[in-house]
């Protein structure tokens, strides 16, 4: 899962899960379960519709000679969140995809619901010393109407519940879920992962999700949406894309914390 390019592999899990055999793609038939009793606290926690004006589908599309570069693909999408009217926080692989610079300034589409804006953006500061990591952008001039969100740097604990919103697709999506674990091996060091899902969807942070904010039971922001883990399996001619079990984590995130340096974070 990643800030898609629109017109990875996919990750593997083992039947017993460990953190050992996860492993998350270089960016991003289902059955009825029962949710787990902890989905009772998730519903309590604050009600994410109204952050919707936090959050924002950010596209960049090609130039000539980008498009020569890439055949058939438009552009690269993935989600933003607001610190303020002139800044926005978004996974550093989807500022890269998008060839943003912290020296020029480039134009970039911001959707907030149904309203589209075209912003000049540029790499205010990259935070993070591990694979993944936060990118806080620039604003040339204010977005109107954005709302700023705030952070948590404190720790969170298991099965903490949380909420999510992002635009897969370039439509805003909200999502629920619990908090699992830090990543505890080489492999996911500096990462929180999480189970998230809307309803029975355990992919609803799929392409295009990469930068979402994921927000504690406060409305406060304590990580940034990077990865999905996922397996593509071969179904007749199609290829089905399936996410982990219930009760397993299924997004990788970049906590807030690695931000709490920035001169611009209150």
């Amino acid at each position: 899962m990643y800030g898609g390019t629109f017109c990875g592999r996919a990750a593997q899990w083992p039947r017993s899960f460990s953190l050992a055999g996860l492993v998350a793609g270089p960016w991003l038939a289902s059955l009825l379960f029962l949710l787990p009793t902890w989905s009772k606290a998730v519903a309590e926690c604050i009600d994410a519709t109204t952050l919707t004006h936090s959050t924002a589908g950010i596209t960049s599309y090609f130039d000539d000679d980008e498009r020569k570069a890439n055949p058939g693909l438009l552009g690269i999408r993935g989600t933003g969140w607001f610190l303020s009217l002139t800044s926005m926080v978004t996974a550093e692989h989807v500022a890269t995809a998008m060839r943003l610079s912290d020296q020029s300034w480039k134009q970039v589409e911001i959707l907030d619901g149904e309203t589209k804006q075209s912003t000049a953006v540029r790499i205010l500061r990259v935070a993070g010393s591990n694979q993944e990591k936060i990118a806080v952008l620039e604003l040339r001039s204010e977005y109107s109407g954005a709302r700023g969100l705030k952070i948590r740097t404190q720790p969170l604990t298991p099965d903490e519940p949380v909420v999510s919103l992002a635009y897969p697709g370039n439509r805003l999506r909200i999502a629920k879920g619990r908090f699992v674990q830090y990543g505890d091996s080489d492999k996911f060091a500096g990462t929180a992962l999480f189970e998230i899902y809307d309803g029975d969807d355990r992919l609803v942070l799929d392409h295009g999700a990469s930068g979402a904010p994921v927000l504690d039971c406060e409305g406060r922001v304590v990580a940034v949406v990077s990865n999905l883990f996922t397996q593509t399996l071969q179904f007749l001619s199609r290829a089905i894309k399936i996410s982990t079990a219930w009760g397993q984590p299924n997004v990788v995130s970049v906590p807030i914390e690695v931000l709490r340096d920035s001169p611009r974070v209150k």
